[in-house]
């Protein structure tokens, strides 16, 4: 009896099937590798801290600095973003937030003391919202190690950076309130670049709102920018929250700045992140 010979699409599924299974199996190793290097990481400590002031644009001076981690470049993790969305996509996240928020004040606080800055000094954290969601976070753990460091929740910042992180605004206020009833403060990231970012700062009222680096770069000659930044500096000044500009690279958006009253800028015209805390420098006006 003769057996029929396989049809073209038959040809075809079996085709699929094997370019999905080959593909999925890469993944499935390449996924390992970069479990394995992030253990490496987390276990040899060996992310980088910058710190990256942010500036009174009105009075001079520094406000305080961004603590800023980074990976080491690797084929795995070519640049940050690809190191940060992997950890999003594991059940490390909650662990790793830890031990950033470890590292993050142990070498905040040794910066300090080598610059001979003030022992006040403001810091700003990101935070994933998530993580100030877990009730581990919220027991008092962090109060315990920033005493550890010298530290006050006073000078810290904790700055949410993921847009779509806060599903229930109603819930995530009381907890809000947990943090700020303990002397820490909110500072919403990338205002302005979305529905999101600008929910978030209506239902939490931040203590500040940083200018996502898109408003700002050549704000100068953009009127649709100017209007944008003009509303949102409206509705800080009647609700007690301070503006940070972030991504300001330019003299004449500085000046721009400056001259429309906004309170605080971050970039590399006023300062680029560093692993140590060099003086504050004049503003390039």
């Amino acid at each position: 009896m003769k057996l029929p010979l396989p049809t073209a699409a038959d040809n075809r599924g079996l085709y699929n099937y094997m370019t999905y299974f080959s593909r999925s199996t890469r993944q499935y190793w390449l996924s390992c590798r970069k479990y394995h290097a992030l253990q490496k990481i987390i276990r040899h400590q060996t992310l980088t801290t910058y710190f990256q002031p942010i500036l009174d644009l009105q009075g001079g001076g520094c406000l305080g600095y961004e603590v800023l981690n980074r990976p080491p470049v690797s084929s795995l993790f070519p640049h940050t973003e690809a190191f940060y969305d992997f950890i999003g996509h594991t059940d490390q996240a909650f662990a790793f937030e830890r031990f950033c928020r470890d590292i993050s004040f142990n070498r905040f606080r040794l910066a300090l003391l080598l610059a001979h800055k003030p022992a006040d000094t403001v810091v700003f954290v990101n935070v994933h919202p998530q993580v100030l969601s877990d009730p581990s976070y919220r027991s008092g753990e962090t109060i315990h190690l920033l005493a550890r460091y010298g530290l006050s929740p006073q000078q810290v910042v904790f700055e949410l950076t993921e847009k779509q992180a806060v599903q229930d605004y109603i819930a995530f206020q009381s907890i809000v309130s947990h943090y700020r009833a303990q002397g820490f403060r909110i500072a919403i990231d990338d205002a302005g670049s979305g529905y999101n970012s600008l929910k978030a700062i209506v239902s939490l009222r931040p203590e500040f709102i940083k200018l996502d680096k898109s408003l700002i770069r050549s704000i100068h000659l953009n009127a649709n920018q100017q209007r944008i930044v003009q509303l949102l500096q409206e509705f800080a000044n009647e609700s007690g929250t301070h503006i940070i500009a972030e991504g300001i690279e330019e003299r004449e958006e500085l000046a721009f700045l400056h001259q429309r009253g906004i309170h605080y800028g971050q970039g590399y015209a006023l300062g680029r992140p560093a692993t140590e805390m060099g003086s504050t420098p004049p503003l390039p006006m």
